[in-house]
């Protein structure tokens, strides 16, 4: 899949998914039951993929190509 971003769309894409990792990581650590709190991990780690392959390919000119 590839997905065209002007700067702006990729500053707020960040800004969202960066906000929503913090929320995600305040849950893993009040989380009492274990499976969910796995569940939250993977996911927070597949988020983290995404934030630092975002921030490795900032935008240039208008647009930008994230894969």
């Amino acid at each position: 899949m590839e997905l065209i971003l002007n700067a702006e769309e990729h500053e707020l894409l960040l800004e969202v998914l960066e906000e929503r990792q913090k929320v995600m990581l305040r849950e893993i650590s009040r989380s009492d039951h274990h499976e969910f709190r796995e569940s939250l991990r993977r996911n927070e780690r597949v988020l983290e993929s995404v934030i630092a392959r975002l921030h490795s390919m900032p935008p240039q000119g208008q647009a930008d190509r994230v894969a």
